[in-house]
């Protein structure tokens, strides 16, 4: 079997369930060729196990002071340019496309009759899962941004639907310090991060962003760049995160146990979801602005317990190679039977 693997490039979610994905492929020995799009390709990093991919523009969103702004979307995008990279992508030799949110690929299968299956979290919002902000533009967005054959969406719970588990890969917790926080907050203005954890001085807070502060530096507050395997060492150590409502980096919070504070993306459904399943769960805290009483009060909450969600990937790379699609609802049933989740899980009925 030949795969082509379309891969929406915006935010670092869908790039970590790739990952762990190209691993699976790899060790089964299948062909598989990555295709990005949605972000520059000078702005792609840590990618050796990807291989000679190719990057196209494909469709994103634009970002200002947290929240989409819809002007800078319309200004960014081309759909001139969407269409013309459709029609000129040549899946003449594959055998499937899988998608994960990326419009160039889907669009391309679909006009040229080839199988596709996505694998993404926006394809478990298709269901009555927890969501806020659901309307008709939503809908619609979720069904053509990139349709495929077949959708299989992750959520950190089944909500009682074929749905997979997270897509987690993380390095094992050997020792934790309770008083270190990983801040990973991307759509925030850097000064602002800094005048948010200024007062908490009995925290060291190790904040990753793309741009640096104008403010001088402040010993409890360490600032670098995304680097991806010496983030998640630090992940491993810390005592609990900071994070827009991304689903990636929530998922492997939650699989290490650590205790978990968002903020979301003003105007992203996605985002706005996240943290209604989150807080329906009982598994983190949100604020809608940088709120330091709230940070107050999240810094002395208690540990969660760890969720161990199964390697997804590799039983997801076998259902593949069976070719029986059709199936989802056995694959969905079989890793969620070997999660154990926490005991206040059980008891809600989503």
């Amino acid at each position: 079997m030949r795969i082509l693997y379309g891969v929406q490039g915006t935010g670092n979610g869908h790039l970590s369930r790739a990952r762990i994905m190209a691993k699976a492929l790899k060790h089964r020995g299948v062909s598989v060729d990555f295709f990005f799009s949605g972000r520059s390709a000078k702005h792609f990093f840590d990618m050796q196990c990807f291989g000679d991919y190719r990057v196209q523009q494909g469709l994103t969103f634009s970002t200002q002071r947290g929240r989409i702004s819809l002007a800078q979307t319309a200004m960014q995008n081309s759909i001139s340019s969407l269409v013309r990279d459709i029609f000129s992508l040549d899946l003449s030799g594959y055998d499937l496309v899988l998608n994960d949110f990326e419009p160039v690929s889907a669009w391309a299968a679909r006009q040229q009759g080839v199988d596709s299956v996505s694998i993404s979290h926006q394809a478990a919002l298709k269901y009555d899962v927890p969501k806020v902000g659901d309307s008709w533009f939503n809908d619609k967005l979720l069904n053509y941004f990139a349709p495929t054959d077949i959708s299989l969406g992750c959520h950190w719970h089944h909500f009682g639907f074929p749905i997979l588990p997270p897509f987690v890969e993380v390095d094992p917790v050997i020792s934790v310090n309770a008083h270190e926080i990983i801040v990973y907050l991307p759509f925030e203005a850097p000064d602002s991060i800094i005048e948010f954890l200024l007062p908490f001085d009995d925290y060291r807070f190790h904040v990753y962003h793309s741009l640096e502060p104008k403010s001088a530096p402040v010993d409890h507050i360490k600032w670098s760049g995304f680097n991806r395997e010496g983030f998640k060492r630090r992940l491993s150590t810390c005592g609990g995160v900071i994070g827009s409502a991304g689903f990636e980096l929530a998922s492997e919070a939650l699989a290490l146990g650590k205790k978990l504070l968002v903020k979301p993306l003003h105007g992203q459904f996605e985002q706005l979801s996240n943290v209604a399943a989150l807080e329906l769960l009982g598994a983190a805290e949100s604020m809608s602005s940088l709120d330091k009483n709230r940070l107050r009060r999240w810094l002395k909450a208690p540990t969660p317990q760890p969720i161990g969600y199964p390697q997804v990937g590799d039983a997801l790379v076998t259902w593949l190679l069976r070719g029986e699609w059709q199936t989802r609802e056995k694959l969905c049933h079989d890793l969620w039977q070997r999660v154990e989740l926490p005991e206040s899980w059980q008891r809600k009925n989503p």
